[in-house]
């Protein structure tokens, strides 16, 4: 088993986990507007999404997929639109919320009133389809993939990997998720629940209409070619 490779995957894996994207906002938007178990649930599905982009490196499915044009365009737009849905469905939720506020004080509700309680298995579906369908998830683990896991690496050390980047996954999302479900956080971000939708929707949108210019930018080049 190579450790030296493994260790080099978990520091890179562990800052891009860190880093700010569509995981990172959907279980601070579960953990603070849903229950512990849901958040949970949500960060659980990140790490499994996490580790298919990883079985699918490995078996170079998704080398393949990249290396289709067809392919790649079609994954690319379902991935920009479901995360432009969830944008857009966050947004909603903020705005709605926002026009409660400016209701008179005798028929204002709580915000947590104005959230509808997901069950867990829903939690994880959101989390499972957050990074399964986001296309630079499939690009950033091509690209790891590619670089450091080479033919000449062992089953025992791709197993590894596998089982490394799932548990670390977990680990810090299923963190982020208790952490921040907390009730006196809970309460104390309950205000802020409007702010946090318009941070998502804007997060997920902007990915999307990245992806989207991508996709345009590549097509209208290769016409001019």
């Amino acid at each position: 088993m190579d450790i030296t490779l493994l260790a080099s995957l978990a520091v890179i894996h562990i800052v891009a986990l860190m880093s700010p994207g569509p995981d990172f906002a959907i279980v601070v938007k579960m953990a603070t507007q849903q229950t512990r178990l849901t958040a949970v649930y949500c960060a659980l599905g990140i790490a499994a999404a996490i580790l298919v982009h990883t079985l699918l490196s490995l078996l170079g499915i998704s080398v393949m997929i990249q290396q289709s044009p067809v392919a790649y365009i079609v994954v690319q737009l379902v991935g920009s639109g479901y995360l432009a849905w969830m944008g857009f469905g966050a947004l909603t939720s903020a705005f709605k919320a926002l026009k409660l506020k400016r209701q008179p004080a005798t028929v204002m509700t709580s915000p947590v009133d104005n959230v509808a309680q997901m069950s867990s298995v829903k939690g994880f579906k959101i989390g499972l389809y957050t990074n399964l369908l986001n296309p630079k998830a499939l690009i950033f683990f091509i690209t790891l993939f590619t670089v450091l896991i080479t033919p000449q690496v062992s089953f025992t050390t791709k197993t590894a990997a596998a089982i490394l980047l799932f548990s670390l996954s977990f680990i810090w999302f299923g963190l982020l998720a208790l952490v921040l479900s907390k009730p006196r956080i809970q309460q104390k971000l309950l205000a802020a629940n409007t702010i946090i939708d318009l941070l998502v929707g804007i997060i997920f949108i902007a990915v999307a209409v990245t992806i989207t210019s991508n996709i345009a930018s590549n097509i209208m080049g290769q016409w001019l070619a």
